[in-house]
């Protein structure tokens, strides 16, 4: 940049620029099941709709259980452009633990919240730096998915297992909007995605169900922390 305000970190790393907005926590919070029919869903609400274009990042860390832990819908965002009201989380096929645990939600863009501090704007006008947001950091991805096995269900769809060693860490979120759009198989219907968190022997699973089957699956799982 030839203007403006950076900062650098004793590593030489940028860590605030005045034209480059960082992850930012907009809430943060509990969830807990209290939404649908036996309350199998949790819905989350935000305390302000958020008013980005895009979908604000849903990172969930569901509690430490003494099982498999099988959810369903990861993150689904409610709301639509420039009123994202909040997200929904919940059980797979209504089996199992029920949906307890942390949530943070992020933008690239900061809320201005802070009564005294700094607070810098874009070009456009647009927050992007706010002293009372926190920021998000990215700390891992996962890609090297092993594939496990292949099972049919009553209507002769396929569900595909794939596995990653993960020993769960108490301070990492799952970046869930990735695993609640579905993703393009040979048919109209997609190939819908889950994640399944074995806490006892220290691997994450993602399920796969489609009427088609790509065996092939590089979808990242991204992880983030507080910075």
């Amino acid at each position: 940049m030839t203007y403006g305000l950076s900062f650098s970190n004793n590593d030489n790393v940028v860590v605030l620029d005045s034209e480059y907005s960082r992850l930012c926590v907009i809430y943060s919070g509990r969830y807990a099941p209290n939404y649908g029919l036996g309350n199998y869903m949790s819905l989350v609400t935000f305390p302000s709709p958020i008013t980005t274009a895009e979908q604000p990042m849903i990172f969930i860390r569901p509690d430490t259980v003494g099982g498999l832990l099988k959810m369903g819908a990861a993150g689904a965002v409610r709301g639509s452009p420039g009123n994202w009201t909040g997200f929904v989380t919940g059980m797979y096929n209504q089996v199992g633990f029920f949906p307890n645990g942390r949530y943070i939600v992020a933008s690239f863009s900061a809320q201005p919240t802070a009564n005294y501090g700094l607070r810098l704007f874009s070009s456009a006008g647009t927050p992007i730096f706010d002293s009372g947001t926190p920021n998000l950091l990215f700390t891992r991805a996962f890609q090297n998915w092993t594939y496990v096995k292949t099972e049919r269900g009553d209507q002769g769809e396929y569900i595909n297992f794939y596995t990653v060693p993960f020993d769960f860490p108490e301070n990492e979120y799952l970046l869930a909007n990735s695993f609640v759009m579905r993703m393009n198989s040979s048919d109209n219907v997609g190939r819908a995605l889950y994640t399944w968190w074995d806490f006892p022997n220290k691997a994450l699973y993602v399920v796969t169900i489609a009427f088609s089957n790509p065996y092939a699956f590089w979808l990242p799982a991204m992880f983030a922390k507080l910075g």
